[in-house]
């Protein structure tokens, strides 16, 4: 019987006490299967990306329990949640949050510095994850010679450089037009499909939830729906 990759149960995350207590998660329950594609939907408020921060391991819950294939990550502590974040998770945000004044190149490697890795194993890993995501030839450019397209492009080879078991992307085309974002949904398409990332996307955009195989609605703190949907062609 395959795990779920994460799992929440009773997950509640309070905010504040008394009159000014805010329930930003109210007690979700939800499975997420390895290789899925999750678009995480809602209004302002709704629950969403704080759900997103649980399952990066940036946030805890303030009640219940998340499993991560398997293990209890409410029961550990500070260090073991850091190391199952840098060896397990991958990051895309609006933001690219990419180092100005280095290279592509560089910034791609970055996670795997953090993990100790030599430097020449570094350099062929991430020419390698820059070539997945259609930069070859674009490895000595920083960011300011780059579109906004590329350097989310650049953010994404960073965050699957690791050879994350998720990638959890927070608005990843926010801040791009509507061609850009299109090229960048296709690219976590591919990614899903052809390396088995389970994708996990908080959108606010219906046509960028579009390329998901299943839609869960948050709001109130709750998951108001969840089913599958027929990715977009």
């Amino acid at each position: 019987m395959t795990l779920p990759v994460i799992a929440f149960r009773g997950v509640q995350k309070l905010y504040g006490e008394g009159g000014g207590l805010v329930r930003a998660l109210a007690g979700v329950d939800v499975d997420i299967m390895p290789g899925e594609f999750v678009a995480v939907m809602g209004p302002s408020g709704s629950g969403k990306s704080t759900a997103m921060n649980v399952m990066g391991c940036l946030d805890q819950p303030t009640h219940g329990q998340y499993f991560f294939n398997g293990v209890d990550v409410t029961a550990l502590n500070r260090d073991a949640r850091a190391l199952l974040r840098r060896n397990y998770l991958g990051f895309v945000f609006q933001g690219y949050n990419l180092l100005a004044r280095t290279t592509a190149l560089e910034n791609v490697e970055l996670p795997l510095i953090y993990r100790g890795m030599a430097r020449s194993e570094r350099h062929v890993r991430a020419a390698e994850a820059l070539r997945l995501v259609g930069l070859q030839g674009r490895e000595s450019h920083t960011p300011a010679e780059l579109s906004g397209g590329q350097q989310q492009r650049v953010a994404i080879a960073r965050a699957i450089v690791t050879d994350p078991l998720v990638l959890l992307a927070d608005e990843p085309t926010g801040n791009l037009d509507s061609q850009r974002s299109h090229e960048i949904m296709a690219l976590l398409t591919e990614l899903n499909q052809t390396r088995g990332i389970t994708v996990i996307m908080v959108t606010h955009e219906p046509d960028m939830a579009d390329y998901a195989t299943r839609q869960i609605h948050f709001r109130d703190g709750n998951i108001e729906s969840d089913h599958p949907h027929r990715r977009a062609a």
